[in-house]
This record gives C-alpha cells, structure tokens and sequence, in this order.
C-alpha cells in the first residue's frame, strides 16, 4: 500500500522529500501549485513521509 499525496492539503514544503529513504518521492508543479508525487512503484511503505507531513496531506492507499 504506497503512500499518496493529497494535492490539496500538500503546500509544497518539500519535507517528504528530504526524509524518503528510497527517494521515491518528487515534487511537481510551480509556484503555489507545486505538490509532492509519490512513485507508488518504488514505496516501501515505511511511512516515514506521513510522519513529517505537517499539513497531513499524506496518507497509505487500501
């Protein structure tokens, strides 16, 4: 169950980015619309990226 990115709790702080161990994870947009992307084929569902979301915008797919 990979991790996904709400785009519009994400406020594109980049923290996810920092602490994802595999780096599976990107930022996408520009500006005021820029949100984290999860590749859900390289997630190993650590939920290390949850964690650190301040804006809660993260959570596991069922």
């Amino acid at each position: 169950m990979p991790a996904v990115v709400d785009k519009e709790k994400c406020d594109g702080c980049g923290n996810c980015v920092e602490e994802c161990s595999v780096e599976c994870i990107t930022m996408e947009g520009e500006g005021d619309s820029k949100h984290a992307v999860v590749n859900a084929e390289e997630c190993t569902d650590c939920e290390t990226c949850i964690d650190v979301c301040e804006q809660g915008a993260i959570s596991m797919t069922e």
